[in-house]
């Protein structure tokens, strides 16, 4: 009787054996099915399907948060904006005065009249000319500048960061602009919620008693849950009264003042006057219509008339999962295939992905001088080993390598040919070119150019340059870190 019992018990728990198996066979294979689907990137879609049939549940809970294309279906569509069908028919009445001679004359412009083309055609970047550009080399000078600008504002100030601390400076900033909205004037502020985490719904709601209007990019509960935790806004915007903008690499925190434990903080950021502007609050527009539950700010009195005369082209590039296609990165693979003399990048955050890597690589093979600065040290021990991990192919190809090590260089800059240069949020990394909400500004001005190719080299200055030799001798260990890393950098 006992040995009846047990026979159906056995069969009962095969069963539940195989369908087991049977259920995390499905899994995975569906998971691969979406993944592949997904992806348009193959090593990347390796390194999840590595992922998913390693660790089947987590692994699959793991992508749908950080891996999604969310690209393909438009976390929002800016194409739903009236504005935007009007910026589409100044995109073609300007592919259209290219040709025009009075535009052909002015030399940058001709010489970078493909890339101006491309970001017509992939980001409706329209080409501004009649603009004014100072550049800010720090923290400090960076803030002098913004709070002067937003002291003299008399009806709009549009604010959006990624960060932005409950810290002294971020209490001076939040300060100033309640004493400007006591006074009148409109004041909206977007900040991304996993950048500023510690900004807390207390503080949002004692801004918004100050009158200041403040929305938070796409918050995040539960950031386990939240199937939009890896599509961040990182973009740093300030439009004041539709004339003032400016945009760069430094957010709202006293570390871009005061240093890091690494040091002084090493930054570039921009400030801007002239018909350039309209572009960086055409950007905020979108973003606000987004944040704010569909409030267009579309009236005249956001995008007045430009008195500048001085001339610096530059078209206001953005990127990330409401546009067709990867536009930053897309115009600096452009500018660096038609590079031919100089290549000159700074960026934090070094993982390209395999096209701008191998666009690199054939430059400095095709005798072009092409140099990278990286930070010394970084705040990010995993972003830091995979990032090493390139220094080898890239030094093998001929590429000039620097490590800067006057404390923490935060810039990001591509300067190529004294002609063509950008400076803005994006990192020459692939979380950047596909996953977070970025902006740019692509100049087109010799006179821009030098005066950054200048503190480049003065930066370089202040680094050491890595040799091949010293590269080779470096402990295997390091190696080790970096291969591991380097084999998950595309999950990052």
């Amino acid at each position: 009787m006992k040995l009846a019992m047990v026979i159906p018990l056995t069969i009962s728990m095969i069963d539940i054996r195989s369908a087991i198996v049977a259920l995390y066979f499905v899994i995975i294979a569906v998971t691969v099915i979406v993944i592949v689907h997904d992806l348009r990137d193959p090593v990347k879609a390796l390194s999840w399907i590595l992922v998913v049939t390693l660790l089947p549940v987590v692994g699959l809970v793991f992508y749908m948060v950080f891996g999604r294309n969310y690209r393909k279906e438009k976390i929002f569509n800016r194409k739903e904006l009236e504005d935007f069908k009007q910026m589409e028919n100044l995109c073609r009445v300007q592919l259209q005065e290219l040709v025009d001679p009075e535009i052909q004359h002015i030399e940058p412009i001709e010489a970078n009249k493909d890339i101006i083309t491309l970001l017509l055609n992939n980001n409706r970047a329209l080409l501004t000319v009649r603009n004014k550009v100072k550049i800010l080399n720090d923290g400090r000078s960076k803030f002098d500048e913004l709070f002067e600008a937003i002291r003299g504002a008399e009806s709009s100030i549009h604010l959006e960061y990624y960060i932005i601390e409950n810290d002294r400076i971020g209490t001076e900033l939040i300060e100033l602009l309640a004493q400007k909205a006591a006074d009148g004037v409109e004041v909206r502020l977007i900040f991304d919620d996993v950048g500023s985490w510690g900004i807390k719904r207390q503080h949002v709601r004692n801004m918004r008693r100050m009158g200041i209007n403040v929305c938070c990019f796409m918050p995040v509960v539960f950031p386990w849950l939240t199937s939009k935790l890896n599509n961040r806004n990182h973009r740093k915007i300030a439009v004041i009264d539709g004339k003032i903008g400016f945009t760069g690499g430094i957010n709202v925190a006293d570390r871009y003042i005061d240093g890091t434990k690494f040091g002084p903080w090493r930054d570039t950021h921009l400030r801007i006057e002239g018909d350039a502007v309209n572009m960086l609050q055409a950007i905020f527009m979108t973003d606000w219509y987004f944040v704010s539950g569909r409030e267009l700010l579309n009236d005249e009195k956001y995008f007045p008339k430009s008195r500048i005369r001085s001339r610096s082209p530059m078209q206001i590039a953005s990127s990330g999962p409401d546009s067709d296609w990867a536009s930053i990165m897309q115009a600096f693979f452009a500018a660096i295939n038609k590079a031919r003399k100089s290549i000159y990048i700074a960026s934090p955050y070094f993982l390209p992905n395999q096209a701008i890597l191998t666009a690199m690589k054939v430059a400095a093979l095709s005798g072009i001088d092409v140099r990278v600065m990286l930070p010394y040290r970084s705040d990010s021990k995993i972003v830091y080993w995979a990032t090493r991990s390139y220094i080898g192919e890239m030094l093998e190809a001929g590429i000039k390598v620097y490590f800067y090590c006057n404390g923490f260089n935060h810039s990001k800059l591509l300067i190529i040919d004294d002609n063509f240069c950008s400076v803005g949020s994006a990192n020459m990394d692939i979380r950047s070119f596909e996953d977070n909400f970025e902006v740019s500004a692509i100049m087109y001005d010799p006179k821009v150019a030098e005066e950054l190719t200048r503190q480049f080299m003065r930066d370089i200055d202040s680094s050491v340059a890595v040799t091949p030799e010293a590269w080779e001798n470096r402990p295997r260990l390091h190696a080790i870190y970096e291969s591991v890393a380097r084999l998950g950098s595309p999950l990052l």
